[in-house]
């Protein structure tokens, strides 16, 4: 059995540890099987993959980002019919083509052909014309959709003829975590953890924190850990945030890191203030293997992760008052939320588990081999322009 498995990313974020993450349930579930993965380049993924795959083959991809968009569209548009079908002389040799993501153009292109052996696992929110370009795409590609979160698939609306699938990511977790002792005797320690970027929200965590008391402020740390990915004065901005708030001996900013583990056992909460919808939320998901309650902007696939007043709560994106408020009574009352850690942990162990992903996607999988073995339909499927638009 030969499995295919492309990934637009190189890193180690959350979408690389969600691929990574399918890659293993592949050979939980098939040991024999001969699983090649693509990659635009070398980086730190790579040291996630090398136990599961057979190959890992480096090679330019398609990748439709925000910032190059227009650029593919329309000055490298020329070179995408070659990337088309040297995606296409790939995909014709194997059983099952695993598609991370709807940002890779060519190789979703090209899935027209092998939608019947092609499952896209969608991640994204995308807005506006991104939006309109993507679902086009997987419009086209009428492979078997994937999505990590209800949001995600109400996002894409796609017609009801689409074979389609929620399937929440699974995250991997201690056994037993340590749970936080935090009871309102020293400093309550937040971390926020992601890219550093205009979507994640570390200004309004910032804003956040400098509304509080001086009293409040002063039984809180604060760490903000990640990089700007490409983007280097984003960074910048964000430290010189914190200069000029005042709040350099509350707030300390530290590069990402690819073993998060120590930094959710150092902290008490999460906070995700994130701006635009999260298609799901795998930080949140992380902190509750950790037994860490969040607190998280009610938007997107967050709201189905977290559960407001029992396992986190809930705050109104892009409002930092709110956050703001939200963050003085926890510190205020740390007895009216001491049982939410041990809550987080029950509901990640129920519905977002390395354990409860694996069986979902394998399923998904066996389903799609055994529709190879039926007959094909007699009528044509070929494309129309609502498909596209």
């Amino acid at each position: 059995m030969r499995i295919l498995c492309i990934h637009q990313g190189y890193q180690l974020y959350g979408s690389d540890r969600c691929f990574a993450e399918s890659v293993a349930a592949f050979r939980a579930a098939y040991p024999s099987a001969e699983i090649d993965v693509v990659l635009p380049k070398a980086g730190p993924i790579v040291g996630l993959l090398k136990a599961n795959a057979s190959r890992i083959i480096f090679r330019p991809i398609w990748v439709l980002r925000r910032r190059n968009l227009w650029r593919l569209l329309t000055i490298d548009l020329l070179g995408l019919p070659r990337a088309i079908v040297r995606s296409a002389l790939q995909m014709r040799r194997s059983d099952l083509v695993y598609i991370n993501t709807c940002v890779v153009a060519d190789y979703i292109l090209a899935a027209r052909f092998f939608k019947r052996s092609t499952l896209l696992h969608i991640h994204e929110i995308p807005e506006g014309v991104t939006l309109w370009i993507l679902r086009g795409l997987v419009c086209w590609s009428r492979a078997q959709i994937i999505f990590n979160s209800r949001a995600t698939q109400a996002t894409f609306g796609l017609p009801n003829s689409f074979a389609s699938s929620v399937i929440y990511n699974g995250v991997s977790g201690p056994i037993a975590p340590k749970p936080s002792d935090y009871d309102g005797n020293r400093r309550l320690k937040l971390l926020m953890l992601g890219r550093i970027n205009r979507i994640k929200g570390q200004e309004i965590l910032i804003e956040a924190i400098g509304r509080l008391s001086p009293q409040i402020r002063s039984r809180i740390s604060v760490r903000i850990v990640g990089d700007a990915f490409e983007d280097r004065s984003r960074e910048m901005m964000i430290r010189s945030l914190v200069r000029e708030a005042g709040l350099s001996d509350i707030i300390r900013i530290d590069p990402f890191a690819a073993e998060p583990a120590s930094l959710y056992e150092w902290a008490d909460l999460v906070v995700i203030p994130s701006q635009k919808p999260e298609s799901l939320g795998r930080v949140a998901i992380e902190a509750m293997a950790f037994a860490r309650p969040s607190i998280a902007s009610a938007i997107g696939g967050l709201v189905e992760v977290i559960e407001d007043g029992r396992s986190g709560w809930l705050v109104a994106p892009g409002r930092a008052d709110t956050l703001a408020s939200a963050i003085h009574k926890i510190v205020e009352d740390p007895g009216s939320w001491r049982e939410f850690g041990r809550q987080a942990r029950e509901r990640y162990e129920l519905l977002f588990s390395e354990r409860s992903a694996s069986l979902a996607m394998t399923a998904t999988v066996e389903a799609k081999l055994v529709s190879q073995t039926q007959p094909r339909p007699k009528a044509a499927d070929r494309p129309t322009l609502s498909d596209v638009v």
